[in-house]
């Protein structure tokens, strides 16, 4: 009977570790991403400090494992010896193409901007333009558009269609002729006899040789166009600014060109024809001639924003440089659009409706 106790005894010892072994593993609780210092219990200290730790880090525990996909994604890598690594397609993306470095290459690694470049030259800063009398002109301007589209260019499309172009350029040479002894006049009056000395010289070839102008040998010779008037003279003289107006059928103009016209026209050998059918003829003949030249610019107006605007700016620009232009600058530095006296005509003084002075 003693024997059995004994017994007892033993297997009770013996079971004692495998149950100590298995207990720890059912009670231990899941583990923790990151506990806080002070529920870590030291070794050896009262076994009831655990339980106020626990309940804590026990419901920090479903929180943490939510937040784990989005701390996977957000936290850069670690290598070992702790510092964060870069990912991969940043890295990439920080890098510079070859383009860029061939353009650092070339023109150094600052970046380049084309609208702020110093080395570009200031833009040009054309004059506004005087145009106090806009309200005015404005009508005026669409008065004379609706005379062009019904009557002046559909009879230089006529004119076009039935005259050949031989003729056409014959008309031209003409009349571009018979203005060469007033313009060598205004040269004179501007203190250039250079270009007095070529339009006289024009003049007077051309109606030999070239059978009254119609034929042009003056620009085989080297004597070139010269158109100067009464308006540039003044502009010479010191009128230079002059407010803008535009005339019924005579188009652009300011007030001091206007008094050039007149100026003119007392000189101008078609208002010296007394018979007044032939007078007429040929005042009507030259501004259909002077329409027909006008074809080039009838695209730039094509489409236009404000018409009377670009015809106004065009035409004062154009203006400026005939009267200041060569005084500033030698013919041949001009541009070649400037330069070109019969590229933009206008309405010339020889149609002017005056009647000759010795007329009834």
């Amino acid at each position: 009977m003693r024997a059995l106790p004994l017994v007892v005894l033993t297997l009770a010892l013996a079971s004692q570790p495998a149950l100590a072994q298995l207990a720890p593993a059912a009670s231990q609780p899941v583990p923790q991403a990151a506990a806080p210092e002070d529920c870590v219990v030291a070794a050896g200290a009262d076994s009831e400090a655990a339980p106020d730790c626990a309940p804590d880090a026990t419901a920090a525990a479903p929180a943490a494992a939510a937040d784990a996909p989005e701390a996977a994604t957000a936290t850069p890598q670690q290598d070992g010896a702790g510092e964060p690594q870069v990912a991969p397609a940043a890295d990439a993306a920080s890098q510079p193409t070859q383009a860029e470095l061939d353009y650092a290459a070339l023109y150094g690694p600052q970046d380049y901007d084309p609208i702020a470049d110093p080395r570009l030259p200031a833009p040009a800063e054309l004059p506004a333009s005087y145009d106090p009398w806009e309200g005015i002109n404005r009508k005026v301007h669409r008065f004379n558009n609706a005379v062009d589209r019904r009557i002046a260019k559909p009879l230089a499309n006529a004119y076009v269609a039935v005259v050949p172009r031989p003729v056409r350029l014959g008309v031209g040479n003409f009349f571009a002729n018979l203005g060469q002894p007033v313009a060598a006049l205004n040269a004179l009056l501007q203190g250039k006899p250079k270009q007095a000395a070529q339009a006289l010289g024009r003049f007077a070839l051309n109606a030999t040789l070239g059978i009254g102008g119609i034929f042009d040998p003056a620009s085989d010779a080297n004597l070139p166009y010269r158109d100067e008037d009464f308006g540039q003279t003044l502009g010479t003289w010191g009128w230079e600014r002059s407010r803008y107006v535009e005339l019924p059928l005579f188009g652009p103009r300011t007030m001091r060109d206007v008094l050039g016209l007149v100026g003119d026209g007392q000189l101008s050998p078609i208002r010296q024809v007394e018979d007044d059918p032939t007078r007429v003829f040929l005042q009507g003949l030259q501004l259909v001639d002077v329409r027909t030249q006008l074809f080039a610019v009838d695209s730039m107006r094509e489409g236009a924003a404000d018409d009377y605007a670009l015809v106004r700016d065009a035409w004062l620009q154009r203006r400026r440089y005939q009267i200041f232009g060569d005084r500033k600058l030698q013919d041949e530095e001009l541009p070649e659009y400037l330069r070109e006296d019969t590229g933009n005509p206008s309405v010339p003084a020889d149609a002017m409706p005056i009647m000759p002075a010795g007329g009834n």
